[in-house]
């Protein structure tokens, strides 16, 4: 019983199973830069860059929204446009290793971010221009999974590069926790002393990205280009991605219907762990130490759920998948809000029950278009799914920073953290909703 087989013209159709260790290559691009969301994104650096040493809890936290939506807003205006250009210059390969380079550059740079409210700008601007490279990779990186994958194992595929990603960012929690975090004085004499065990932390997520990511750069090539590249400039590349988008609307709406819900739904599934390790550190007391703990058995829970839910993808397809996902995680969150002072078990609980479900949606998510898109198409249509994200993804932020504010206002408390729950259920439920009339990837294709 499956939904989840490829339209004819699918650049998944006919291609036959490859080697393990290629798909293993392919998955630790994901193992190798996962420090870049776990580690810097969400629970060591965003709550560094949070902390009182760098001022007001609230004004630290709204300041952390507003930048992680300007980073998003840049990104839905650039990533369609150089997913087409990787497409027709055939340097997905290239594009994704020079990306990947300057990721692991730019994460040893926190190092220079000092706790003080002066570098709280300059952190916050190192941590966007990160996480905007972070977006574009994964676009080249998503458009090479059907050079692993068939229609058969696809769910899988993509289900093991996530789970590979979480299970990468226990390891590199646990190496920091216990190397220079968790020891009065950690490993090459580091203490906390100006920050330096966090600061020291961010030179290892450097070092690591480029280490891990050179299996992948040695197993995949660019296949070699046989016609000329048609040389088209930035404002071209824009009318030629209107046409697509004109032509997709055409002859395929319910993909594009697909984007529009998938928008909204990953942009919540983002605010899950943007915020979720500001949330346990300012209304539930965790301090640093937990929130890394907590996130080295949320990624294992998480990696672990990810892989299964793959199978689980090819068996039932990835729509099902996705819907159960965030039926789950509106529930749960509904239940951290309500039940928030109730002490720490509610987050160890129901905080830890929705990590199991953002990695299942995500990775449905990517196999879903996967199954859709022609050959020769990928980096655009991925592009397309970055930028339809990031074009909205000032939601989360916004819903965020302003459930925070209204429950400031309502409550006159001075930390209302735990109110900006209700702001990412909004998005979740949101994204549910438009996806429910969606078409299964086998009811409709991508010409």
């Amino acid at each position: 019983m499956t939904n989840s087989l490829p339209v004819e013209g699918s650049a998944l159709e006919g291609n036959r199973p490859s080697p393990r260790r290629k798909v293993w290559a392919w998955a630790m691009w994901d193992w190798g830069t996962q420090p870049l969301n776990t580690v810097i994104i969400t629970f060591v650096f965003s709550v560094y860059i949070t902390g009182q040493a760098f001022g007001p809890e609230n004004v630290t936290a709204q300041a952390l929204a507003l930048s992680t939506g300007i980073a998003g807003l840049i990104v839905a205006l650039i990533a369609p446009v150089l997913g087409q250009r990787s497409d027709r210059t055939g340097r997905t390969v290239f594009n994704l290793r020079w990306q990947t380079w300057l990721i692991a550059a730019l994460a040893a740079a926190l190092f220079f971010v000092r706790p003080a409210p002066e570098y709280l700008w300059l952190g916050l601007g190192i941590l966007g221009v990160a996480s905007i490279i972070g977006e574009l990779a994964n676009v080249n990186y998503y458009s090479l999974i059907d050079e692993v994958s068939t229609k058969d194992n696809v769910g899988r595929v993509s289900g093991f590069g996530w789970g590979m990603g979480y299970l990468g960012g226990i390891v590199a929690l646990l190496v920091l926790y216990f190397g220079f975090i968790s020891p009065d004085v950690g490993l090459f004499g580091v203490t906390s002393d100006d920050g330096m065990d966090i600061r020291a932390s961010m030179i290892v997520c450097g070092v690591w990205i480029l280490l891990f990511t050179l299996p992948t750069f040695l197993a995949l090539k660019d296949k070699p280009r046989t016609a000329p590249v048609e040389k088209v400039g930035i404002v071209r590349s824009y009318g030629l991605l209107v046409d697509s988008i004109k032509k997709l609307w055409r002859s395929s709406p319910h993909t594009v219907f697909f984007l529009a819900a998938s928008a909204l739904f990953r942009d919540g599934l983002s605010g899950v762990f943007a915020f979720g390790a500001v949330l346990a550190s300012l209304t539930f007391g965790f301090s640093p130490g937990d929130v890394i703990i907590f996130g080295a058995v949320a990624n294992i829970v998480a990696g672990v759920s990810t892989i299964l839910f793959g199978y689980v993808d090819d068996w039932i397809g990835p729509k099902k998948v996705i819907l159960i996902s965030l039926a789950a995680l509106v529930a749960l969150g509904l239940g951290v809000f309500f039940l928030h002072d109730r002490g720490q078990i509610v987050f160890w609980t129901l905080g830890m029950a929705m990590t199991a479900f953002v990695g299942p949606a995500q990775s449905a998510s990517r196999s879903f278009l996967a199954r859709l898109i022609p050959e020769g198409k990928a980096g655009e249509i991925f592009g397309l799914y970055a930028t339809t994200g990031r074009a909205i993804s000032f939601l989360s932020p916004a819903a965020f920073g302003l459930a925070v504010g209204l429950g400031a206002a309502i409550t006159g408390e001075e930390n209302t953290a735990y109110w900006g729950i209700m702001g990412i259920v909004l998005i979740l439920l949101a994204g549910l909703l438009v996806l429910i009339p969606v078409k299964e990837p086998a009811d409709h294709a991508v010409d």
